[in-house]
């Protein structure tokens, strides 16, 4: 075996043991005083994902005291459809220069709320029956923010496309007990410990509030817990089109990837430059493109097959991912180009969504 197979296969290692560890949300109940619970959901332009969360959170089995839809100045029925759905509507003054809409909604959404927990939901996010029951006991057990990113529900053939984003996003981050980082769709936490790290207000500024609020609790000395969400919740991510897929996925790379801790960042892009070669050498050693290494396009179909097949068996932890993962070259461009918008960005210090400016820096 040659040096370079011998390092894909290294490579090719790694990313199994990057995904050694994805727990899900345990099954528990909470305990038998359970404390009041308000759900908030901030939500601009969302007239289309808000009605499936609502009618979700009807069939609960533990019932919220409350559920407050922060209607982020939309300009579509987003409000129209929370108030059929018998719940509060709540909109938030002008946005002040100093905050992102996001954090601006949740909190004058927490300052209006009265339950002792707050568990924050992204307008687009669809739990199953038993999802707070699950993560109010969590939180009770574990202290602190409990937060769960939610299983990728795609439905069109351009949404494929995200299958590295929402596989290398979890890589990247410890996940279970005491993990040290935040999924802003879906995450509670108690009253009291909000208030003691300062809320929303103390991440007002940051697009991706999630990570950086996560710091904030560990600076406090608080918990911070994390898992995925296969089997429990779900959201269809960017369903408005291709062009909200690059923009989104642009705007929490250009601001999150620095938050990485480098270690495991390291082991990352070692898995990804295993993918990345592969992504080349097939189709070169068929066409007889330019390659360095074995030229033998047995040899490198072999290769090419165990990368597909684990991106394929890794992902569906993850999202619903299928066909795209035999064709992993198209999604691996489709990565790179959106690093490198990411890097623009960065130098450019800003990024557009929904409407508004945010910065990178």
């Amino acid at each position: 075996m040659d040096l370079l197979v011998l390092s894909l296969v290294v490579r090719w290692i790694l990313g199994w043991l990057l995904c050694a560890r994805l727990p899900r949300l345990p099954e528990a109940e909470p305990q038998q005083q359970a404390p009041s619970l308000s759900v908030l959901i901030p939500a601009r332009n969302e007239e289309h994902s808000l009605p499936h969360l609502l009618a979700a959170l009807q069939q609960q089995t533990l019932k919220p005291q409350e559920v407050i839809v922060i209607d982020d100045h939309s300009s579509d029925g987003t409000a129209r459809c929370a108030r059929a759905a018998g719940v509060q509507v709540l909109q938030p003054p002008p946005l002040p220069t100093g905050w992102c809409g996001k954090t601006w909604a949740l909190h004058h959404g927490s300052c209006s709320s009265c339950g002792e927990l707050l568990l924050f939901l992204d307008a687009d996010t669809e739990p199953g029956p038993q999802f707070l029951e699950r993560i109010v006991a969590a939180q009770q057990r574990l202290g602190g923010l409990v937060s769960v990113q939610p299983f990728h529900r795609t439905e069109k053939a351009y949404e494929q496309l995200s299958v590295l984003f929402n596989l290398v996003g979890l890589m990247a981050v410890p996940l279970g007990e005491q993990a040290g980082v935040a999924f802003g769709p879906a995450m509670v936490t108690s009253r009291s410990d909000y208030e003691r790290v300062g809320g929303h207000g103390a991440v007002a500024d940051k697009v991706v509030e999630d990570w950086f609020l996560a710091h904030v609790y560990e600076r406090a000395g608080l918990p911070v817990s994390a898992y995925i969400g296969a089997g429990q919740i779900a959201y269809r991510m960017y369903p408005g089109g291709l062009g909200d897929l690059v923009v989104g996925f642009d705007k929490n790379f250009a601001t999150a990837a620095g938050e990485v801790r480098w270690p495991r960042m390291l082991a990352v892009l070692l898995w990804l430059s295993g993918l990345f070669w592969m992504a080349w050498a097939l189709p070169a050693s068929l066409l007889g493109w330019p390659l360095v290494g074995n030229p033998d396009p047995l040899a490198n179909l072999v290769i090419y097959g165990a990368y597909a097949l684990q991106l394929l068996l890794l992902s569906r932890q993850v999202g619903r991912f299928s066909w795209i993962t035999l064709l992993f070259p198209v999604p691996v461009l489709f990565f790179l180009t959106v690093f490198l918008l990411a890097i623009f960005n960065l130098e450019r210090g800003s990024v557009s969504w929904k409407g508004r400016q945010f910065p990178t820096r």
